[in-house]
């Protein structure tokens, strides 16, 4: 699916259509899904076959759908290939380390994928807008971070940056719904109750990051979150392209014969859980 890695400065601009498309329907998007999740288990193959070692960013607003769409990339392939990463807030000790030194044990080895819900672009999103940091100190964020990607990238990293952009009546929505909904409650942390007034201060502090930080060997990709099944397919679609990798022959597998000796095993000493359902 992903034959070249091209140069973002060549890349041509996806064009936005006027109209807001209809809402996908679960089945299209379960047949969707399903492809692409083959194409990830093609792409892990080939990652752990080839050593390579890949990067990937999510930053986006509060419920602009970074959880839904990492779990719809790694719900089919191995947690030791593809690794979640999603750090708390830094403890004392992290607080007087090097910015990037909490971020920098994550990073990929030789034949993995490391995913960063959220990421180093803490510091130039909530830490600068909720006053967690000096503007000083987003500031020297800015100017440096281009040099650390492009050492990250020049050491062998494929480095994917995606920002999801949801609209203000969206995110409302989405919010409200994981107050009424006891599956989602936890992800409704005092800080999205903070900052959900601070929208402009938000939409200034993107636009920043993006000026200092979408270069040639390190783009942001902006993925529109509206409906949350289509931008997970298009994100998996994106990322598939973004990444060299070809589909490696697959062994003609079958099942050997079993000898079963022990019919007649006594469970009866088992503790089994009751059966509710």
């Amino acid at each position: 699916m992903g034959k070249k890695h091209k140069n973002a400065a060549t890349e041509p601009q996806a064009v936005i259509p006027d109209s807001k498309p209809k809402k996908l329907g679960e089945k299209a998007y379960q047949k969707e899904l399903r492809k692409l999740h083959e194409e990830l288990v093609s792409l892990q193959r080939w990652v752990v076959a080839k050593g390579l070692k890949v990067c990937i960013l999510f930053e986006g607003r509060d419920g602009a759908g970074k959880g839904g769409t990492i779990k719809a990339i790694t719900e089919r392939v191995s947690p030791r290939v593809f690794r979640v990463i999603a750090l708390p807030t830094p403890n004392e000790r992290e607080k007087t380390q090097l910015y990037f030194q909490r971020y920098i044990q994550h990073l990929p080895a030789a034949g993995e994928i490391v995913i960063f819900d959220r990421s180093w672009y803490n510091r130039a999103g909530v830490e600068k807008v909720m006053g967690f940091c000096t503007p000083e100190q987003t500031e020297k964020f800015l100017e440096g971070v281009p040099m650390v990607e492009r050492a990250l990238v020049e050491s062998g990293i494929i480095l994917l940056k995606y920002w999801l952009e949801v609209s203000p009546e969206e995110q409302e929505r989405r919010l409200l719904d994981r107050i009424d909904d006891g599956r989602k409650i936890w992800k409704l942390s005092p800080m999205d109750i903070q900052s959900f007034d601070r929208w402009d201060d938000y939409t200034v502090a993107r636009d920043a990051m993006f000026a200092a930080s979408d270069t040639a060997w390190a783009p942001w990709f902006v993925a529109r979150s509206e409906d949350k099944k289509r931008v997970r397919l298009n994100v998996i679609h994106h990322l598939l392209s973004k990444i060299p990798y070809e589909a490696l022959p697959v062994d003609n597998v079958k099942l050997p014969k079993r000898k079963i000796k022990i019919r007649h095993d006594d469970t009866s000493s088992f503790r089994y859980i009751p059966e509710l359902f």
